[in-house]
């Protein structure tokens, strides 16, 4: 009877062991994740000093556009390094850009600067690559936020202190940018 009540706490201890190490390995796997997004964001706001000069050799008079933008950028690199304090600033900065490609097209010297094209080809590239890390991140964070709730790992989780953690959400308003052609007007 002993030997069974032994492999009884032997296989509760595994499983146990095996449940908590898979929080932990979660939980680092979304901070991996979170990281990849920044670095995807921080790219962004290197962009944006090349792109606001850009514009600003060509369309001087649209100053308050240029200034929305470097401020969004400004506003964007100081919040808090979390999704949750990264989401509304970077709402601000994508609608910002939005707005300055937009202005962009009234310019046709500057819609045919070769430098303003490529800062324009690597905008577009990196909100390509935010959005797929942010996908990424958002289902690993589903994966782990449901494990913290469901029954009976949430027994787990609350003893050892894990938590839901936060979504990274982008407002459906700030989610595109103008989309952008690169061809000569043919169809």
């Amino acid at each position: 009877m002993g030997i069974i009540i032994g492999i009884v706490v032997f296989v509760v201890v595994v499983l146990l062991a095996t449940s908590y190490n898979r929080f932990v390995n979660q939980r680092q796997l979304i901070d991996n994740t979170w990281s990849n997004v920044d670095t995807e964001l921080k790219r962004r706001h290197d962009l944006v000093p090349n792109l606001v000069a850009t514009v600003q050799g060509y369309a001087d008079h649209e100053r308050a556009t240029l200034e929305e933008v470097v401020r969004a950028r400004a506003g964007a690199e100081a919040s808090a390094d979390t999704p949750l304090g990264s989401a509304p600033s970077e709402n601000v900065l994508t609608s910002a850009l939005g707005k300055l490609l937009a202005v962009s097209e009234a310019y046709p010297d500057l819609e045919a600067d070769t430098g303003f094209l490529d800062l324009q080809a690597e905008l577009v590239r990196t909100e390509n690559r935010i959005q797929a890390a942010r996908r990424f991140y958002n289902n690993n964070v589903r994966d782990y936020n449901t494990r913290v709730q469901s029954v009976p790992s949430n027994v787990l989780a609350k003893v050892f202190g894990f938590h839901t953690r936060d979504f990274f959400e982008i407002d459906e308003a700030h989610r595109d940018l103008p989309h952008v052609s690169f061809d000569d007007g043919a169809p």
